[in-house]
């Protein structure tokens, strides 16, 4: 003890050393022990969508589906985007659709594409059928949820094999269904009972009728959904293959004629009951 108070006199071992029973501070190390220590938190997780699209709308008709979506990519509230695809071909006979974030569904679509050139390079002469695709959906985005990293999206998937039609949903916690009539987003609320009152009208509807449906749907969500738009994208599925993809804008009319009688029948309601 009385050597610890002599002038000059070090606890370590050597100069510059470790204190006994410590280890020796490498040059640097905290440095790398820093990093390490970032590398190993836990990143950063999506909270909330940024860029994002509306409603999917699917329909079967008699040979095949017909699915559509507007190109509006909404930051928020602005609309921001007008050229978006949010329907993208896999392999020969399935289409994909998204709403929700748009780069979650850049993602799912860059992953289905490099399935689809990986099972080409196969060439065992099978490929993905809009059914394997769909299930392929429902694990991937049950997994993600199940990690608290959601994909934020409701994915549609359409398409026809063996000469049987195919529509079917799958929302970002996994939960899957297949219908007749598919509407994702505020379609939902809008489009979806037109979709549903036509197919039950005509159940084997045909081409032109179904094309008719499509098109006021997207008309009504124009008028309706303040993060649609009036350009919107078609796939046609034919008996054995996506026939064709179409854009077009949606013819709209703001103007509304004003008569006497309707000024009538409106100053007949009552007060009480005017909204």
């Amino acid at each position: 003890m009385a050597a610890m108070n002599v002038p000059g006199f070090q606890d370590q071992l050597w100069g510059n050393g470790p204190s006994p029973g410590a280890v020796y501070n490498f040059p640097g190390i905290q440095m790398v022990l820093k990093l390490l220590s970032k590398f190993h938190q836990q990143r950063e997780l999506c909270k909330y969508p940024t860029t994002t699209g509306t409603s999917v709308l699917g329909i079967k008709f008699d040979g095949g589906v017909l699915m559509a979506a507007d190109t509006l990519g909404s930051y928020g509230s602005l609309a921001r985007f007008r050229e978006v695809s949010r329907l993208t071909a896999v392999g020969n006979n399935t289409v994909v659709g998204g709403s929700g974030d748009y780069a979650d569904f850049q993602y799912l679509k860059s992953v289905l594409e490099q399935k689809v050139i990986d099972d080409a390079c196969l060439n065992d002469g099978h490929g993905y059928t809009p059914k394997s695709i769909y299930s392929w959906l429902t694990r991937v985005m049950y997994y993600r949820r199940t990690r608290f990293d959601p994909l934020w999206n409701q994915v549609v998937v359409g398409g026809v094999h063996n000469g049987e039609s195919f529509l079917g949903c799958v929302d970002k916690i996994g939960i899957a269904f297949e219908a007749p009539t598919i509407s994702t987003g505020f379609g939902a609320y809008l489009a979806q009972p037109i979709l549903r009152d036509a197919l039950e009208k005509n159940p084997s509807m045909p081409l032109d009728q179904a094309r008719q449906v499509i098109t006021r749907c997207l008309q009504v969500l124009f008028y309706r959904d303040a993060r649609s738009l009036n350009k919107s994208k078609k796939h046609l599925h034919g008996v054995s293959r996506v026939i064709s993809r179409v854009m077009k804008n949606v013819l709209v009319k703001w103007n509304r004629q004003v008569t006497q009688q309707t000024l009538e029948t409106e100053d007949s309601v009552p007060a009480g009951q005017q909204c």
